[in-house]
């Protein structure tokens, strides 16, 4: 197994996965008698030992010459010919994803000292974040379906514990019951997705999988089954379509992706872990792990494709309308998904998993950013009552500025580079819907400008429009999170200030990647061997190599990058948004009254929620009422049971009347009787002679 220095050590990787495991227990089983101090000691510890080793399997997949770790640990059941293991497989792509997640999570960690302070339910919050760090590993790391599985089933369940962590509030319970709802539509495909991989492929193990996806023998690609008689399907599109059901309800595409902006009801930190740089990221992941698998259909890729474009442009446009500070965010991630599964369809997995990583620094960075701004305004969110707050927060404000500049592809900035490989690879693509996508991830960069620059001018810029009310008292803990401190909108108790350090540390560190990292890992990561042989890419289909015959470093991508349309579209935003939130604030009033149909398309979501209530909610709890009127109480209550009574009840009233009681009538009763009888047998009689 050894090809180069280092030899990845089966020890090492079961630490990285269950060390955040042994955390999580220890602060949920045994918080009372450890303490708050003891909950996040001991997570805390499991999750950065984590990271560390985390980052020692990535220096030795990549700089060591370690080759990749592929092995089962435990067989968990045979039936037959099949059979069902927890095993890792560990590449360049997952050394990357666990760096990724244990990092983030980390910042996380420590950043919810602060934000957690003083609220009623701090070790059960630090029990659930270790949890889902665990869960991500075990997604990332897995090696076949069924662990794969088990991990996405995992993060989903600890994500509806978080949503609705503070469960004493109506609108944190209806947003994790809505998230749990719509995940579950997708997780039905994609568990349909994995019974097609076992049914046609024979396996569940990936290396198996994707060895018979790539033999020329078997030839799947070309299998064909019919669902309805007279119409053929290739298996492989079937396949790959419901995997990637699963990944729309899970990275929040259109139209499952109506469950992440309610999310926000949950603490601040685990939008930046859950809903930033992790789970919402596995659809992502899970579909360039199975790139071996999606070469095999256009079919998918398109459908892929066009989902993600509709995204990319469509939920950003809500973005820029939302004044929750949290939801600008949000919609910023439903969008940034977008870019990501658009790399999908055009077969740039690379560009996908690139963008995932850079995003999930600044997003994760703007999202901690937009919490430490809570902090400060007493757990207001709304943006119309912030403004000025740079003078009091200078830290959280020089790094929300640091997040939104990658964000909106700021050149040298991390996003620039992953962004842009992104619009290069669709525009090198000949797949259909390719032109529809490339519109819409030309006009998502105008977009993306627009609604990062008014977040910042909004909260950081202009006069404040805020009143501190120091006679005012200021609650705490729980209740503090449940009506945002028994304050009105706008009036503070004290002044807002910077937030402590275990607040401002996180957003240091994730400001310095969201810088950097695109810099120095672009050239590897697309145009190098980064990923090793862990993506898989038809020749016809790689878009990522027609781009690479013009890379000339990093420099030399930014510099072409400047003289591209996409640069100057998110110039021209950046222009727009500070003309009108900083210079011309009631540009933007004027605007709302001249555009109000659009404008309160924008609001109410293109009125999808309200579908689904109207059609799926409502629907159900008719057509649940309507079963219950006529199978229920009409003929199972009605018929079945209380029929039955009135039945008996009928019969045993008409036999009553002939228990008179007289013996004279019990007589004539037995002489009929016998008189019948004895008729009855001489007709037999007579008949047999």
């Amino acid at each position: 197994m050894k090809e180069g220095w280092f030899v990845i050590s089966k020890t090492m990787l079961l630490m990285i996965v269950l060390l955040p495991l042994f955390g999580a227990v220890l602060a949920g089983l045994f918080g009372r008698r450890i303490g708050r101090v003891g909950a996040h000691t001991v997570t805390i510890a499991g999750v950065a030992i984590s990271c560390a080793l985390s980052m020692v399997v990535l220096y030795q997949l990549v700089w060591g010459g370690a080759a990749t770790y592929n092995e089962n640990l435990y067989t968990w059941f045979t039936i037959g010919k099949y059979s069902a293991h927890v095993g890792f497989l560990v590449d360049r792509l997952t050394a990357m994803m666990m760096v990724v997640v244990t990092f983030v999570s980390l910042m996380v960690h420590v950043y919810t000292i602060g934000y957690m302070a003083e609220d009623d339910g701090y070790q059960r919050f630090f029990s659930y974040i270790a949890l889902f760090t665990f869960s991500m590993l075990m997604l990332v790391m897995s090696n076949n379906f069924l662990q794969l599985f088990f991990g996405w089933e995992a993060v989903g369940l600890v994500s509806y514990l978080l949503i609705g962590f503070w469960f004493k509030r109506p609108t944190a319970i209806f947003a994790n019951m809505k998230a749990f709802l719509v995940n579950r539509v997708g997780d039905f495909g994609f568990l349909l997705g994995i019974a097609g991989v076992l049914l046609w492929f024979g396996s569940l193990d990936y290396a198996s999988v994707f060895a018979v996806a790539q033999d020329p023998a078997i030839d799947i690609g070309s299998r064909t089954v019919e669902l309805l008689a007279g119409h053929p399907w290739h298996v492989a599109t079937i396949v790959c379509i419901c995997l990637f059901i699963g990944a729309m309800g899970k990275s929040a595409q259109v139209p499952l992706h109506v469950w992440l902006p309610d999310s926000m009801e949950g603490p601040t930190p685990i939008s930046a872990l859950i809903h930033a740089a992790t789970m919402v990221t596995a659809g992502i992941f899970m579909v360039a792990r199975m790139s071996p698998l999606f070469e095999l259909s256009e079919t998918a890729l398109t459908f892929i494709l066009v989902i993600g474009a509709t995204t990319a442009l469509f939920t950003g446009l809500i973005g820029v309308v939302q004044n929750d500070i949290k939801r600008v965010v949000a919609y910023s991630t439903l969008s940034q998904l977008g870019y990501m599964t658009v790399a999908l369809g055009v077969s740039a997995y690379s560009a996908a998993v690139f963008h995932l990583m850079t995003h999930a620094f600044f997003k994760a960075l703007l999202f901690l950013g937009a919490g430490s701004v809570i902090i400060a305004m007493h757990h207001e969110q709304d943006m119309r009552h912030m403004g000025g707050l740079r003078k009091y927060m200078p830290i959280t404000w020089i790094t929300m500025w640091i997040g939104s500049l990658a964000l909106a592809g700021t050149p040298f900035f991390s996003g620039f580079f992953s962004k842009d490989a992104i619009i290069e690879a669709v525009h090198e693509s000949h797949r259909s819907g390719a032109g529809y996508a490339y519109f819409c991830v030309m006009a998502g960069v105008f977009v993306t400008a627009l609604y990062s620059f008014r977040l910042l001018y909004l909260t950081f810029h202009g006069k404040e429009r805020f009143v501190v009310d120091d006679h005012h008292g200021h609650g705490h803990g729980h209740d503090a999170h449940d009506d945002h401190g028994h304050h009105a909108p706008g009036h503070l108790a004290h002044a807002p200030h910077e937030s402590p350090w275990v607040v401002t540390l996180p957003l240091v560190l994730l400001a310095i990647p969201s810088i950097a990292i695109g810099f120095f890992t672009i050239g590897p990561m697309l145009f190098g061997d980064g990923f090793g042989n862990a993506i898989f890419v038809r020749e016809a289909n790689d878009v990522i190599g027609e781009i690479g015959k013009g890379w000339h470093g990093a420099v030399g991508f930014v510099l072409h990058g400047i003289m591209q349309p996409p640069f100057w579209i998110a110039f021209a935003g950046f222009v727009v948004a500070t003309w009108i939130w900083l210079f011309r604030p009631g540009i933007a009033d004027a605007a709302e009254r001249a555009l109000k149909p659009i404008h309160t398309l924008l609001m109410n979501k293109y009125w999808i929620d309200n579908l689904y209530q109207a059609v799926f909610a409502r629907g159900g709890i008719g057509l649940g009422r309507g079963l219950w009127r006529v199978g229920d109480a009409g003929l199972i209550d009605g018929v079945v049971v209380n029929g039955s009574a009135r039945l008996v009840d009928r019969v045993s009233t008409a036999v009553r009347r002939l228990q008179s009681g007289y013996l004279y009538h019990y007589a004539f009763a037995m002489i009929l009787g016998l008189i019948l009888l004895l008729a009855g047998l001489w007709w037999i009689v007579a008949r047999a002679a």
